[in-house]
Parts: structure tokens; C-alpha cells; sequence
């Protein structure tokens, strides 16, 4: 289960940089026209979160004591996923595939947290 939850952790990690580098080079409605309603600061602002978020599930990897921060880390995900989310349904768009994929990304955030919590913490 731990080789599992860091296989996991780290594709999560690599997945939320990379859209962390993404949200730097394109605007919210440049990624998805649904997504225009995200000011642009704040839109940045998640950009520099995400940058964290990814360090913060491999930290523990390093030094041991920050093990805390993966699941915070994979929470915030959920977060992120979940505002996404709800900016698309609110949004009027008719569009639902973006959805499925956020909710898969959460899903995974949260079976990390939860593993991390419950079944094999550090």
C-alpha cells in the first residue's frame, strides 16, 4: 500500500505542477471559456498554490516530519478540483467532460489523504 500511495503521490505531484505551469503561461478563459468568471490574480494566485501542493506530496520523501503536509496537500487538491467544478456548472456550460476529470483528480486526492490518514501513514 505504500509503494501504491507513493506511486500516486508523486503522478499527483507531477499533474499539479505541470497544471500549475499551465495556469502561469494561459489565462482562466484561454484553458476554458467556462472558467472566465476566475479573476486573473486569483487564477495566479491558485497557480502559486499548486506549486506548493505539488512539493508538499513529495516532501516526506526527503524529511520525514513534513509527512503531515500530504494530506493538507491532497486536500487542497480536492479544493481546487472541486472549485473548478463548480465555476463550470455555474457557468452554464453544457460541456460536462471537464467535470468527470476534475472529479477523478479529487478522487484520487482523496483516497492519498485518506491513505495517508488511516491505512499506512508515514
Amino acid at each position: 500500500m505504500n509503494l501504491t500511495l507513493w506511486i500516486l503521490q508523486i503522478l499527483l505531484a507531477l499533474h499539479t505542477a505541470i497544471g500549475a505551469v499551465w495556469k502561469f503561461s494561459h489565462s482562466a478563459e484561454q484553458t476554458m471559456p467556462s472558467l472566465k468568471a476566475i479573476p486573473s490574480g486569483a487564477w495566479l494566485t491558485l497557480s502559486v498554490v499548486e506549486l506548493a501542493v505539488a512539493l508538499c506530496l513529495v516532501f516526506p520523501a526527503f524529511y520525514k516530519p513534513l509527512s503531515i503536509l500530504v494530506p493538507v496537500a491532497a486536500i487542497c487538491i480536492i479544493a481546487d478540483m472541486l472549485l473548478l467544478t463548480g465555476v463550470h456548472i455555474f457557468s452554464g456550460d453544457s460541456n460536462y467532460g471537464p467535470i468527470g476529470y476534475w472529479l477523478v483528480v479529487a478522487l484520487i486526492s482523496a483516497f492519498i489523504a485518506y491513505g495517508r490518514l488511516t491505512l499506512k501513514p508515514f
